[in-house]
């Protein structure tokens, strides 16, 4: 039985305050133990989407760990007494994982983005994980008529890992809806995350990373998600105007 997880609330959205070791060990256990474990890397976007969409905020409530993936998670978890010591990335929980399944031999199926990113990310992942084996893998772009062909393709490989990128408001209820058909043992969203392992964008420096300036980096390469990033400032807003309620 896996120990319980340490959490605090950021505006009512379970977080866990567990650091990335601790995190892949929770994990790895619930793996070997065949415990099926939804996991949202999760940012300051996906909670204020919670809050404003009830069914969004119903759909994060259903997951098993929700890890803070934005910088701005922990400062607002600062902001309200009860800080979280470290991120736990999508990208970083990847490469750990895969680094763990080298030894569990374990078995990984990836899901999403365009078919030259996720090809590209398939084969720099098997190249630098080699005991892990890459099973399969699939564009995001098809549709709900195509869910059942897609779901029943990855329940036959029998995956240990599903890593899924179709962006956060349609991966993460799309992993809801049929985790238990998936039957893998661990199933997460992982946003742009391939983008970046398949070469097609640069993470932000380190200097970068600690400055907490790692959304300005991504946005100076993908102009577009401007709009999004906007959301940012309202949740900054948020966090100042109701410090003493971030945290309850």
């Amino acid at each position: 039985m896996t120990k319980p997880v340490p959490k605090i609330p950021i505006f009512g959205i379970p977080f866990s305050k567990m650091s990335m070791q601790e995190t892949v060990e929770h994990v790895t256990e619930r793996i070997e133990s065949n415990i099926q474990t939804h996991v949202i890397t999760a940012n300051p976007i996906m909670v204020m989407t919670a809050l404003e969409k009830p069914q969004y905020k119903e759909m994060m409530f259903k997951a098993d760990l929700i890890v803070p993936d934005g910088a701005g998670i922990l400062w607002a978890a600062k902001q309200g007494g009860n800080p979280i010591e470290e991120r736990v990335t999508g990208i970083e929980l990847i490469h750990e994982l895969m680094a763990k399944g080298e030894k569990h031999h374990w078995k990984v199926y990836l899901l999403g983005t365009s078919q030259e990113v996720i090809e590209s990310a398939a084969n720099m992942l098997q190249l630098q994980y080699p005991q892990v084996r890459v099973v399969g893998y699939r564009n995001g772009y098809f549709t709900a008529e195509h869910d059942a062909e897609v779901v029943a393709e990855i329940a036959e490989l029998q995956p240990h890992l599903l890593f899924v990128a179709r962006g956060a408001e349609t991966q993460e209820p799309w992993i809801v809806k049929y985790r238990k058909q998936l039957g893998v043992p661990l199933i997460m969203g992982v946003g742009g995350s391939f983008d970046v392992i398949s070469g097609q964008l640069k993470r932000a420096p380190k200097w970068m990373q600690k400055s907490k300036l790692e959304w300005l980096f991504r946005l100076l390469q993908e102009p577009k998600r401007l709009p999004r990033m906007m959301v940012i400032p309202k949740f900054m807003i948020k966090v100042m105007r109701n410090r003493d309620n971030v945290t309850k």
